[in-house]
C-alpha cells in the first residue's frame, strides 16, 4: 500500500496537477451560499430573468429563431448598423414635422424636464402650431425653428437631459408616463400623431414607422457593428498565460481605459498605479452591485488606484442603463484587450478558471473600445469610487490561490479582421448571423446555456440540422452541474432522435483549471468569437458585453485547439523521458493496467489523476 501511495505521488508531482482548491473569489464556497446570491454562478450574472406565463419547459417545442431574434434585433431602435443619430436623421427628412422622439418617464422628481422632439424638415414659424393629448393643449411661441427641437415645460432641466436646442411650451400639457397618443397640429389641422405605451423609467421613445416607436434606455449605446483591419492578434488562454494582461497594461505609455465586472487583482492594481507613476492615463469602470455583492477584495485595490490619481467610476443603481456593467477589456495605448475572465485571481491571475482572451494591436479596434469606455463612464449611472465606498456594502470573499501548469502558450496568430460586438447593441444579431452562415462546424464553449429556446441554442440546433458538426462544452461544477446535465441529455436525445450531428460534454478539467468561466465560439476553424457576454437572454439584451470576432485560419487554428484539448478531457502529450519514468512508477506501484490510467493514441492522460 505505502509502495503504491508513493508511486501516485510522484506521478502527481511529475505531471504538476495541482491539489483541487476549496473555495474561489469567483462565487459560492459551499452549497449554503446560494441562499445569499441572485444567481448560483460564480458571481456572474448569467441567469435569465424569471420564466414568464407560458414559457416552454424542457421537453416543450420552441418558437422560431427567427420570430425570437426579429424583437432582438428592433430593440436598438436603430437596428444593428445604423447609429442613433443616422435613424434619427433619416426619420427627419420628411415633408412634414414630425414628432421623433419622447421622454415622458426621467429620473427627476415629477418627471420635471420631459420633453418630446419635433424634426422640421424647414424653416417653421411656431405660432399657430399646437400639440394635445386629447385632454390638454399646449401652444408654441410665435418663433421660427428648423431641424430638431426638444420642447418642454421646464426647459432649464431639460438642457440637462438632452443636446437638442430646447424651447418653453405654452400651456400645461404633461406626458402621461403609463402612454397616449399625441397629436401635432398646424391651425387645428392634425399633421402628426404619435402612440406610445407605458414609458419605463429613463427610457427614451424613438420614433419607428408609422406612428409607433421603442422604447431605448436613456444614455445606452445603439452602436453599429464595427470592422478593423488588423493583421494579428495575441492569443492566449487562461489560467496558462496570466502574464498576457499584465505585459500589455506595463507597455502603455499614454492612456489605460480598463473596464469590469469584478475588480480585485492585486497584481493587475500594481501595475495601473505604476502607469498613473509614469503619467500614463488610466481610468476604472466597474459594476456597483454585483451579484451576491461587492466583494471585499474590492475596496483595498480601488483605493489605492484612486490614491494614485486613478479616475475610478462604479456604474450601476437604481436607474443603471444596464442590468450588469459585465465587459471585460481594456485599452493600452492602440492595443486592445477583451477576455471571458474578471480582473480577479481567479480570472486574469490564473488562480482558478479556464478563459480565453486575445489582444489587438490596432488603433481602430482600440478607439472602438475606448468610445464605448467614455459613453459608459460618462453615464448619469456612475459615480465616483471614493464617494460610493463611503455607503457601500462588501462581503468576505476568499480569493482563489490555485496553481496550474502552462499548456498552452500565447501565440501571435495572423488575422484577416476584427469586429468588435456590443450588447446590448448588435451582438446578438450577428452572432446569430456567423452562427447561420456556418458551413462545416460550430465550437461552443460556455459555462452554461440560460434554456433550450435561447436563440443562439436555437441557431446551432438549425446548423446541426443543415449538416453542420455541431460540439458544445459546458462546465460541470456543481452549481450548473445539475441543469447542465439536463439540458445535455434533452440535446442529446434530440439529436438522436433526429440523426444529427451534435455532441454536448460537460469539461472534465482533470488539474488544467478549476472551473470552466470561458464564453467562445469557434465557428468552420476560422472564425473566432471571444468575450464577455454569457449565452442567455439577459446578457445579450440588458447587460454591457463587449466581444470581439476574429477571423483566420491562424487565429481559428488556436482557439479550435483549445477547445479541443477541453472537450478531451486534457489530453496533452508528454516528454519521451517522463512517460518512461511514470511508466517504471506505475509498474512499481502495480497500476500499469487500464484500471487506473490509459493513454490515448496523443500521448496523453485520459482519466484523472488524484
Amino acid at each position: 500500500m505505502r509502495t503504491g501511495l508513493v508511486a501516485v505521488v510522484l506521478v502527481c508531482s511529475l505531471l504538476a496537477v495541482p491539489p483541487i482548491a476549496t473555495g474561489t473569489d469567483d462565487g459560492p464556497v459551499g452549497p449554503g451560499a446560494l441562499s445569499s446570491l441572485q444567481s448560483p454562478l460564480t458571481n456572474d450574472p448569467t441567469t435569465d430573468a424569471p420564466p414568464q406565463p407560458g414559457s416552454t419547459s424542457l421537453e416543450s417545442s420552441p418558437p422560431p429563431v427567427a420570430a425570437r431574434s426579429q424583437s432582438v434585433a428592433d430593440r436598438c431602435p436603430d437596428g444593428p448598423t445604423e447609429s442613433t443619430r443616422q435613424r434619427a436623421a433619416a426619420i427627419d427628412r420628411g415633408d412634414q414635422p414630425r414628432v421623433v422622439e419622447l421622454y415622458p418617464n426621467p429620473t427627476t422628481d415629477g418627471n420635471v424636464g420631459e420633453y418630446f422632439v419635433v424634426a422640421f424638415p424647414d424653416e417653421t414659424n411656431l405660432g399657430n402650431w399646437t400639440v394635445t393629448d386629447g385632454h390638454t393643449t399646449a401652444g408654441f411661441p410665435n418663433d421660427s425653428v428648423a431641424g430638431r427641437v426638444a420642447f418642454s415645460l421646464d426647459p432649464a432641466e431639460t438642457r440637462r437631459l438632452t443636446d437638442d436646442p430646447v424651447v418653453e411650451l405654452e400651456g400645461h400639457l404633461r406626458l402621461a408616463a403609463d402612454g397616449d397618443d399625441l397629436e401635432l397640429r398646424r391651425e387645428g389641422r392634425v399633421v402628426d400623431v404619435v402612440s406610445y405605451d407605458r414609458a419605463p423609467t429613463a427610457d427614451v421613445w424613438y420614433r419607428a414607422d408609422g406612428s409607433g416607436g421603442v422604447w431605448w434606455p436613456d444614455g445606452t449605446t445603439c452602436l453599429p457593428v464595427s470592422t478593423a483591419d488588423a493583421d494579428e492578434a495575441t492569443a492566449f488562454v487562461l489560467p496558462d498565460s496570466p502574464d498576457v494582461p499584465l505585459e500589455t497594461l506595463a507597455t502603455a505609455d499614454e492612456r489605460i481605459l480598463l473596464a469590469g465586472y469584478t475588480f480585485t487583482s492585486s497584481a493587475v492594481a500594481d501595475e495601473l498605479v505604476a502607469a498613473a507613476d509614469r503619467g500614463v492615463d488610466v481610468a476604472v469602470l466597474v459594476e456597483a452591485a454585483p451579484v451576491g455583492g461587492m466583494p471585499e477584495g474590492t475596496r483595498p485595490v480601488l483605493d489605492d488606484l484612486a490614491a494614485a490619481g486613478v479616475t475610478v467610476r462604479v456604474l450601476g443603481g437604481e436607474s443603471a442603463r444596464y442590468a450588469y456593467h459585465h465587459p471585460k477589456y481594456a485599452v493600452a495605448d492602440d492595443q486592445a484587450l477583451v477576455l471571458t475572465e474578471n480582473w480577479k485571481p481567479s480570472g486574469v491571475g490564473g488562480a482558478s478558471s479556464r478563459g480565453w482572451g486575445v489582444r489587438v494591436d490596432d488603433p481602430d479596434v482600440a478607439t472602438t473600445l475606448a468610445t464605448v469606455f467614455s459613453a459608459d463612464a460618462d453615464g448619469r449611472d456612475t459615480t465616483p469610487w471614493v464617494d460610493y465606498r463611503e455607503t457601500a456594502r462588501f462581503v468576505d470573499d476568499e480569493p482563489s490561490t490555485g496553481e496550474f501548469a502552462t499548456r498552452t502558450t500565447s501565440e501571435t496568430v495572423a488575422v484577416d479582421s476584427v469586429e468588435v460586438l456590443l450588447a446590448p447593441d448588435n451582438a446578438e444579431a450577428r452572432t446569430l448571423e456567423l452562427l447561420a452562415g456556418a458551413e462545416e462546424s460550430i465550437r461552443i464553449e460556455q459555462v452554461r446555456i440560460g434554456d433550450r429556446t435561447f436563440p443562439l441554442l436555437e441557431a446551432s440546433l438549425e446548423a446541426a440540422r443543415r449538416g453542420v458538426d455541431v460540439r458544445i462544452l459546458l462546465d460541470a461544477t456543481w452549481y450548473v452541474e445539475d441543469e447542465n446535465r439536463e439540458l445535455a441529455a434533452w440535446l442529446e436525445r434530440t439529436a438522436d432522435a433526429e440523426d444529427l450531428p451534435l455532441e454536448v460534454r460537460l469539461v472534465e478539467p482533470r488539474g488544467r483549471f478549476e472551473k470552466l468561466h470561458a464564453k467562445g465560439v469557434v465557428v468552420d476553424g476560422e472564425t473566432v468569437i471571444v468575450g464577455s457576454a454569457n449565452w442567455n437572454d439577459n446578457s445579450f439584451r440588458d447587460n454591457r458585453e463587449v466581444l470581439l470576432v476574429l477571423h483566420g485560419s491562424e487565429v481559428g487554428t488556436f482557439y479550435a485547439n483549445v477547445f479541443d484539448a477541453d472537450w478531451d478531457g486534457g489530453s496533452w502529450p508528454l516528454p519521451v523521458a517522463l512517460v518512461g519514468v511514470l511508466a517504471i512508477a506505475l509498474a512499481a506501484a502495480g497500476l500499469a493496467g487500464r484500471r487506473y490510467v490509459e493513454f490515448d493514441a496523443r500521448g496523453g492522460s485520459d482519466d484523472t489523476f488524484r
